[in-house]
């Protein structure tokens, strides 16, 4: 069953339809290549070419008495085919056919995947843009920190989503391989050139060497490069439902016309895509354990990983794929609220500025420890004292006497703070919005 949250253009390429449409052209293929090796008759291929058909309902009928997908579709394709038939699968194994098939879906399904990728990043992008001179405050450990933007805030996602593009690229290609080389990988039964005929006509490689199946950490590597994604959603979905909180107020996920929040509260407004991404995050991450624990097989194959793949597959690709769109759709639309930001920036009475006050008196020749022992001891008397660490500052006869209003202005500027802003900008921009490639040979 496909899931409810699946997207149909992901979903599809999971269906028993499209997946025996790759297995009968596979088929199809192979016999192709057999003709034109001289293995089989031309005439034959051509038979075959044209009579190839199935029926997907009577497939799956085949199935529950062979108890045998791969074993129910060729009976059914050769009773489409006719005499012809009889070349179908002629020296190849199951997985043969099963491998090569799933890795065209899974290529297909990660294209689809790096176009929605791509769609989030030319969001993040416009919105770091749009909010790059916005001031808030860091918050480190959960506590005020130093000044940032939220622009700035919103160019390390953008970043990070690039580095996703990449490692999701790398995936694949890693996946986008093949094989026909029949029950333990030997070519006992097969040629290698009808193995290249077919990946060629698939648009993937042949894969240098295997067993019975393709070596599963290709699989592995895919499915963990999905849950990376999911984990970097899942760090900005719980960044917006941070900020979204009622104390901080800094930014919200959209609430669209009509939304309701509780059946209880009329007046919630909860950040439920934020929390939906962050609970399907888990659904990768485990799904990509599983896909690792799939790579240890006995000998040249069991079917211990089979069962497995056929749920975390097809489950990872529609989650991923889901999981970005949604958040594509809460970045575009969020609510950023910069009075709200300016507030909780100022609510320490400049607290944020310490470091900045700790430098000057360093830059005045005070030690380290003596300047931080001075700037710590107005800062805790400011807490909760309804006064400033400025004022604090100000009645210390030592700190006045070694700093002028000037440069005490200078320490709280909020502009001067941030004036590297605009070259982080320019450094992670420069790529002029193309994705990175792979690093240097070293």
């Amino acid at each position: 069953m496909i899931p409810r949250y699946s997207l149909p253009e992901i979903a599809e390429i999971w269906t028993d339809e499209h997946r025996f449409g790759l297995w009968q052209e596979i088929e199809v293929l192979y016999c192709e290549g057999l003709a034109a090796y001289g293995h089989i008759p031309k005439k034959a291929a051509r038979e075959i070419r044209r009579g190839a058909g199935y029926d997907a309902k009577r497939v799956l009928e085949i199935e529950k008495r062979t108890r045998h997908d791969v074993i129910a579709f060729l009976t059914d394709m050769a009773e489409h085919v006719g005499e012809s038939g009889k070349y179908l699968h002629l020296g190849m194994t199951s997985s043969d056919l099963l491998d090569t098939a799933l890795a065209c879906q899974m290529r297909e399904a990660g294209l689809i995947i790096q176009r929605k990728l791509g769609r989030l990043r030319t969001v993040l992008r416009r919105q770091a843009l749009r909010y790059r001179r916005a001031p808030m405050v860091g918050r480190t450990h959960g506590v005020h920190a130093e000044p940032i933007t939220m622009g700035l805030k919103l160019l390390v996602w953008y970043e990070e989503i690039d580095r996703h593009a990449v490692r999701l690229r790398r995936a694949i290609e890693e996946i986008s391989v093949g094989q026909i080389t029949g029950a333990v990988g030997t070519m006992s039964h097969t040629d290698h050139r009808v193995e290249r005929y077919v990946m060629s006509r698939l648009g993937l490689k042949a894969a240098p060497v295997t067993t019975q199946i393709i070596p599963r950490d290709r699989h592995a590597q895919y499915l963990t490069a999905l849950a990376l994604i999911g984990a970097s959603l899942e760090k900005m979905a719980v960044e917006i439902r941070g900020l979204q909180r009622t104390e901080i107020g800094e930014a919200e996920e959209p609430f669209t016309k009509g939304q309701k929040g509780s059946s209880a509260m009329p007046h919630k407004r909860n950040p439920i895509l934020t929390e939906r991404i962050a609970g399907m995050a888990r659904l990768l991450r485990g799904n990509a354990l599983a896909s690792i624990e799939n790579v240890a097989l006995w000998h040249e194959r069991d079917i211990s990983h089979s069962s497995v793949e056929r749920v975390i597959i097809p489950d990872s690709t529609m989650i991923a794929g889901y999981m970005i769109e949604k958040f594509a759709w809460v970045a575009e639309n969020m609510r950023v609220n910069r009075a709200a930001m300016m507030r909780n920036l100022e609510l320490t009475g400049g607290l944020v500025f310490s470091q900045a006050l700790l430098l000057l008196l360093v830059r005045k020749g005070l030690s380290r420890e003596a300047a931080y022992e001075t700037v710590q001891g107005a800062a805790m008397k400011s807490i909760g004292s309804g006064r400033s660490i400025r004022e604090h500052l100000a009645a210390d006869g030592t700190f006045a006497s070694l700093v002028s209003e000037r440069e005490l202005d200078e320490a709280f500027d909020l502009d001067a703070h941030l004036r590297n802003v605009d070259f982080i900008f320019s450094r992670v921009l420069s790529r002029r919005g193309r994705p990175r490639k792979g690093p240097a040979s070293c």
